[in-house]
């Protein structure tokens, strides 16, 4: 009986636990997100199969995008995801591929890829066979978002001055029909981004009554959504590197495509007033390597790298923006930088992304990355998979990240694919200026569910000569632990209990040493790219009644004077 009694009273804090954790996921949600779930999964609209509008007279040349790296690799055969598959294998929707893998399937970003030219004859005969092969309203290519992206590099690729038969435009017509019926309202943030930016994109290229309609609910989508999601400081609201840097390309293709069709002067006057602010965003937060930090969902990769949407805005006349400044504070982000030197430092002071919209979040409240010069030392791990699994949780976890781990729980409860449940929130942010030196300080309230409602604080100390990181939490009976993640190409090595040396690929020497000897060294991995592990080593402290800190000696001077 007492067995039995111990078992139900299990499965009713399992449910408790359930319960709790689906209220602090949808308390958040707009009242529109759910009111909008409903109708999107009970509205089913038929395909509008009419003849598609004219193609436009254009008040302007189109300007030459910034362009993603080659993924047709055959007449046939895709490369995404660092996975190459055939057509002939897999179809269009080949189930033992991930979602990801396949909706890059249905993008067609290769029209529009560095050295398209040369594959136009396999483009063509592809958008055929997608047409024939992809029957309107079936399947994952007629998802919304990748409806979207479609839409958009068929438009580019028809701009750029490729041939647009009757059965391209039939199609594209096909698509924004279906996609103005099928808005992800629901979802809101970045699909309903790219959803207006379809819509306006087909209703530039196709005219007449249909072409208005599409181009005006663009437009009113996004005079709304381009304040919301771009932050005073220029920063994408859902404060990931990588979402920033499509978010940038967005803005720019929106310019771009605006001018050309000579309409929308508020939005076109609201996207160009945001470039300068983006492109500073983004250099501030990526490393000396030009590469972008992997602070929520980041990846290299996804994006057009920074050097192409530089290059996309100074055609589109605008001055390339760089991070020049020696202290950064984006302080509606949430991001501190600090560069001394060739020595860089980037801190998570910030919130894990927009209340109702956290999906792209990870559990690294307080984390930070560490640089010198090209060369990166202290890496968050990174983003390789999507989806669901113990993998994409591990990689989202708080331990996957230069962070503090309390009780073995993650500072903010990261579930499923993309949901978030009881979040970080952090605790008087500040960045001073030290003599020589810049000091960051904040805490968080992630660990509150834990007895006593502990809270983490993290200061970081950097001069130039050293970077020292502390830790404190407030209730110093639970059991925590600091992460420490070093780069692949750096090796480690123990002098002794709790210090030792960092040997970057160059040969530069760094010393390390901890507070207490109770550190230990594991070995991990690290994800630049999805579909890529790369092994690395970590070093991992316990704090000692509540307190740690953590230590990085350059061995040099490395501030401009030298």
């Amino acid at each position: 009986m007492a067995n039995g009694i111990n078992t139900d009273r299990s499965a009713v804090a399992t449910r408790t636990g359930k319960l709790q954790r689906f209220w602090e996921t949808v308390r958040h949600l707009k009242a529109e997100q759910i009111l909008y779930r409903a109708w999107f999964r009970l509205y089913h609209p038929a395909p509008d199969v009419r003849a598609a509008p004219h193609i436009r007279n254009l008040a302007a040349s189109w300007v030459k995008p910034a362009r993603r790296t080659a993924s047709l690799i055959g007449p046939t055969s895709f490369l995404f995801l660092n996975s190459a598959r055939d057509l002939a294998d897999i179809g269009w929707d080949g189930e033992e591929l991930p979602k990801l893998w396949r909706y890059n399937q249905h993008y067609f970003d290769d029209l529009n890829a560095i050295g398209a030219d040369a594959r136009r004859v396999w483009h063509c005969a592809l958008i055929e066979r997608w047409i024939a092969e992809n029957p309107p309203a079936s399947g994952t290519g007629w998802e919304p978002y990748p409806t979207s992206l479609r839409i958009v590099n068929w438009v580019k690729w028809a701009l750029a001055g490729n041939e647009t038969p009757v059965m391209f435009r039939q199609s594209l017509a096909i698509q924004a029909r279906w996609l103005s019926r099928r808005l992800e309202r629901h979802l809101l943030g970045n699909h309903l981004f790219a959803n207006a930016k379809a819509l306006i994109f087909a209703g530039t290229l196709l005219g007449g009554d249909e072409g208005d309609a599409w181009h005006s609910t663009g437009t009113r989508i996004l005079r709304r959504e381009l304040p919301r999601q771009i932050l005073s400081d220029g920063g994408h609201f859902e404060l990931s590197p990588m979402y920033h840097a499509l978010a940038l390309e967005d803005v720019l293709d929106l310019i771009n495509i605006l001018r050309i069709g000579n309409r929308s002067h508020a939005l076109l006057k609201a996207c160009e007033e945001r470039v300068t602010l983006m492109q500073a965003w983004l250099s501030t937060m990526s490393h000396p390597d030009g590469e972008i930090s992997f602070f929520n969902d980041a990846a290299i990769g996804v994006a057009p790298a920074s050097n192409e949407l530089s290059d996309y805005a100074e055609r589109l006349g605008f001055t390339t923006a760089t991070a020049t400044d020696p202290t950064v504070w984006l302080e509606c982000s949430g991001y501190a930088r600090v560069a001394v030197g060739d020595a860089v430092l980037l801190a998570d002071l910030a919130q894990v992304g927009p209340s109702y919209l956290p999906g792209h979040a990870h559990a690294d409240t307080l984390s930070f990355e560490f640089s010198l010069g090209l060369e990166r030392v202290l890496v968050n791990g990174g983003t390789s998979l999507y989806g669901l699994g113990d993998e994409r949780l591990r990689q989202r976890g708080t331990a996957a990240h230069n962070c503090v781990a309390v009780e073995g729980c993650n500072s903010s409860d990261v579930w499923s694919g993309f949901r978030v449940g009881q979040r970080a929130r952090p605790l008087s942010p500040q960045v001073l200026t030290r003599g020589e030196g810049v000091i960051l300080r904040a805490g968080h309230d992630g660990y509150r569910s834990l007895p006593g409602s502990p809270e983490h604080w993290r200061l970081w100390s950097f001069d130039g000569r050293s970077l020292i990181i502390e830790d404190t939490v407030t209730n110093p009976s639970l059991y925590a632990e600091a992460y420490f993640h070093l780069h692949p190409d750096v090796t480690v090595e123990t002098t002794g209990k709790g210090y030792g040396m960092l040997i970057l690929a160059s040969g530069r020497q760094l010393t390390w040493r901890t507070s207490n000897e109770d550190c230990r060294l594991e070995t991990g991995s690290w994800h630049p790219e999805f579909g890529v592990t790369r092994t690395a080593r970590s070093i991992i402290l316990p704090l000692r009644e509540g307190r740690s800190a953590f230590e990085i000696h350059l061995d040099y001077d490395c501030s401009p004077s030298t």
